[in-house]
């Protein structure tokens, strides 16, 4: 079962697909949408982070944050990230500490959900049933 809404955030410090430190504490007063899911480079995985790419511009002018999220290494984010030209972050997690701390583990890997942090890092919003064509539209919908 994911995190409620209204709960907080856990907090994080972790890699990027660059290997950038990244934590979330650093995002507070934004909006940031973490997406976790499986694998990179998967069929679902794919359209997903596509359907982030090809919106990414309206996250942006919302003044936004997108993160991925998965279980894979910084060398297989790198890779998906410059095949598919994506815009934004993924970040490591090849130990499962976000994804335990966000109670998506679904047997070594992450399940596929979504949560929006509020500028206050309040979980605003939980999506466990995400379609991967429409997920950033969808997301969006609800982020205002």
């Amino acid at each position: 079962m994911a995190l409620a809404v209204g709960t907080v955030a856990p907090d994080f410090t972790t890699i990027d697909d660059e290997g950038n430190t990244v934590s979330l504490s650093d995002y507070k007063g934004k909006v940031v949408v973490l997406y976790f899911y499986p694998k990179d480079d998967t069929p679902g995985c794919t359209k997903e982070a596509q359907s982030f790419r090809d919106n990414y511009q309206q996250y942006q002018d919302k003044d936004m944050v997108v993160f991925g999220v998965s279980m894979d290494d910084q060398a297989s984010h790198k890779a998906f990230k410059e095949k598919y030209g994506l815009p934004f972050q993924l970040l490591v997690d090849k130990d499962g500490t976000l994804t335990k701390a966000y109670d998506v583990e679904g047997g070594g890997y992450s399940k596929r959900v979504t949560y929006i942090i509020d500028a206050e890092g309040k979980i605003s919003y939980v999506d466990e049933k995400v379609k991967t064509d429409t997920h950033a539209q969808d997301i969006l919908g609800v982020a205002g």
